[in-house]
Parts: C-alpha cells; sequence; structure tokens
C-alpha cells in the first residue's frame, strides 16, 4: 500500500513552472509595454515615476496570472489609450474637431460613457434579479465591464491631456474629488468583478453597483455645478510623488469597504426573508464581505502610513490631528476592530453585517464629509 501510495505522489511543480506560454507571452508584452513608455514619456518622468512603472511589470503580470480578465483589460486599455493619443496629435483642441475624440475617446467623452453604462448595468443587474433572468444579469456583467474598459480609458487619456494643458500641469488623475470619485467607481467595480467570477455567482451586481451608481450621480452632479472636468495645476502640496501611491491605495480600501457594506446589505436581507430565494447562500455572502474588508485593510493600512510619510515631507510632521488623518484613523480603528472581532471572537452573521453596512456611514464620513463640513490641511479637497 505504501509502495502504491509513493508512486502514485506527484510533487506539485513550483509556481513558475506552472506557467503557460501564453502567461509568458503576456508578461513579454507588459515589459515592452513599460520599455515603450520609458522611450515615449520618460522625459517627463522623474526618477520615483520611473520606479513605479518598473514596479508596475511584475504587479501587473502576477495579476494578469491570477485573473485572467486582466489580461485582456490591459490590452483593450493601451488600445483605447494609443489610438486616442495618435488622434490629439499633440494638440488639445483636437477633442473638440476629431469626431472619434469628441464622442468617445477623450477623457471627458469616455468617463461620460462609463457613467451610463454604470447606470445601464444597475437596471439590467436589477431586472435579473427581480425576474430571475440570469441573461439580465449576464448584461449587467458585461456593462459594468464595458464601464470599466471606458472608465480607466477616459482616466489614462485625462492623464495625458493633463501634459497637453502644460508639461508643468500634467500629472496623475487622483488629485481632486472628480477624479478620484472616478477611481472608487472603478476600483469597486473591479473588485465586484473578481468575486462575481470566483464566486460564480451576479446577484450581488444589483446591490454594489448601487453605490456605484450613487457615486457616479455624484460625479455628474459635482461636473456640472463646479465644472469639476477642467483640468487644473496641482497644488504645491500635491506636487509629489507621495500621491501616486497614497491615493490609489487609499481608494482601494475605501472601494473594498463600500462593497462588503453593500454585501453585508444582501445578507440581512436574505436573512429577514426578503430576496431569500434569488441570493447567495448566507455563508458565501459572509465570505465575501469578509474577504472585501480583509483586503481594504490590508490597503487603508499601507495607504494611512504613506500618508504619514507624505505628510512628514510636506508639512514636518508625520500626525497633526487634521480632520482627516482624524477620520481616516477612526475608519481604520473601525476595521480594525470588526477584523479582530472575527478572527478572535469569531463574529458573525447579523453583527458582523450590520457592523459592515454602518462602516460604510463612517467611510463615506471620511471620504466626503470631512471635505464638506471640516476644514484643515486637506482643503484642496473642499467641496
Amino acid at each position: 500500500m505504501e509502495l502504491a501510495q509513493s508512486q502514485t505522489y506527484r510533487p506539485r511543480p513550483g509556481y513558475f513552472k506552472r506557467l503557460s506560454m501564453v502567461d509568458w507571452l503576456y508578461g513579454a508584452a507588459l515589459l515592452a509595454g513599460a520599455l515603450f513608455a520609458f522611450n515615449r514619456f520618460g522625459a517627463y518622468m522623474d526618477v520615483y515615476e520611473k520606479g513605479i512603472l518598473l514596479l508596475s511589470v511584475p504587479t501587473f503580470a502576477w495579476l494578469g496570472w491570477q485573473w485572467k480578465q486582466v489580461r485582456w483589460l490591459m490590452a483593450v486599455l493601451a488600445a483605447l489609450a494609443l489610438a486616442s493619443i495618435s488622434l490629439y496629435g499633440g494638440a488639445l483642441n483636437a477633442a473638440e474637431t476629431k469626431f472619434f475624440l469628441k464622442y468617445g475617446l477623450s477623457s471627458q467623452s469616455a468617463i461620460l460613457w462609463m457613467s451610463t453604462l454604470f447606470f445601464l448595468s444597475t437596471l439590467f443587474y436589477w431586472g435579473g434579479l427581480a425576474t430571475r433572468s440570469e441573461f439580465g444579469s449576464a448584461v449587467g456583467s458585461k456593462l459594468c465591464w464595458a464601464a470599466v474598459v471606458l472608465g480607466f480609458t477616459g482616466m489614462l487619456v485625462r492623464w495625458y491631456e493633463s501634459y497637453l494643458v502644460g508639461t508643468d500641469v500634467g500629472h496623475i488623475p487622483v488629485s481632486n474629488l472628480y477624479e478620484v470619485f472616478i477611481l472608487f467607481s472603478l476600483i469597486t467595480a473591479l473588485f465586484y468583478l473578481y468575486y462575481e467570477e470566483h464566486y460564480a455567482t451576479r446577484q450581488l451586481g444589483a446591490f454594489v453597483l448601487l453605490v456605484i451608481s450613487a457615486a457616479v450621480g455624484f460625479l455628474l452632479w459635482y461636473t456640472v455645478s463646479r465644472d469639476a472636468a477642467e483640468i487644473q495645476p496641482l497644488v504645491p502640496a500635491l506636487q509629489s510623488w507621495w500621491m501616486k501611491i497614497h491615493v490609489p491605495a487609499n481608494f482601494v480600501g475605501y472601494g473594498t469597504f463600500a462593497l462588503a457594506a453593500m454585501v453585508a446589505l444582501a445578507y440581512l436581507l436574505k436573512l429577514k426573508g426578503i430576496l431569500a430565494d434569488r441570493l447567495p447562500a448566507l455563508e458565501l455572502l459572509d465570505d465575501v464581505m469578509y474577504k472585501a474588508i480583509a483586503v481594504g485593510f490590508a490597503f487603508f493600512t499601507i495607504a494611512t502610513i504613506l500618508g504619514a510619510l507624505w505628510a512628514a515631507e510636506a508639512w514636518g510632521g508625520y500626525w497633526s490631528w487634521d480632520p482627516k488623518e482624524t477620520w481616516a484613523l477612526i475608519v481604520w480603528l473601525n476595521y480594525a476592530a470588526w477584523l479582530h472581532m472575527r478572527l478572535m471572537k469569531g463574529l458573525r452573521g447579523q453583527v458582523a453585517a450590520w457592523w459592515a453596512l454602518a462602516g460604510l456611514l463612517v467611510t463615506s464620513f471620511a471620504f466626503l464629509g470631512v471635505n464638506m463640513f471640516l476644514s484643515g490641511l486637506h482643503s484642496y479637497g473642499q467641496l
């Protein structure tokens, strides 16, 4: 018996040996793209930006190896962004005269398309949930992916447009409420789409797209009422390479916390018998909620540390009890307590779901409320 078992045992090959030729070609394509970016745009980059670009190759290679959808997403984004750049031809006013820019690939057009597609996705997800239609939910998923593609395209093109405004104006588009609301919507949607595929369920799309549609609704109001889509030079405090890593890490946290809250809402509705036969099992909902909060907490912790380092460079101290910093700490403590109770005390069920849902209120105030009602060193983000 022991001999038979030893003959049938096969050690699992190492991680890199499990990669296919397609995986390696994808990695090679990323490296080629990074070298092209160095050659084409390297003159605009400082040493930190070049370091970030270099590190993005193994990062996105690993993501594409873990989640195959990332491959085609990056390929489509690269094609659309480069097409837009070629249409501009170095002249910002081309967005007013060239059809495909004016109605599709300029940053404002692409972001408007993103907004429309997110709204339509929400309607189809809810239609699919209400009628038990797999077709409706599938259309909602496709529309959500299309919104992600157009949204990221708009962000990439806006980055390029900022340099057309002026080489001293150019910056990564994560510097004001308009830009970070787009980032929040895209990150939340992308994490949801991963969980949708991983758990083979589309029923949660109806709930997660609600918070994304709310963000998009605010974005459109803010755009019209404040002319927020106009590209502005960075204020001195934001003219730092820290912004390029601090803000995205922060919004991975915000996005996954919001996702967890909407999953918690679905959990509570199922628990009360509302849509119970149309929603995934409570165990699945609980698992998604936990994993989303765990990922968000990790990134939010990193963002908080990066923010402290940035503050020391910009203002001479790691912590000043600025309202934004204080509420970031409250958010961190809230989810640290949630995870502690989960891991140490086995927190589950209704209490955990209500806590995660309440966390959305805390996170929303830290994200937006501080900018509306309080002032401080982060006043550049005020409404």
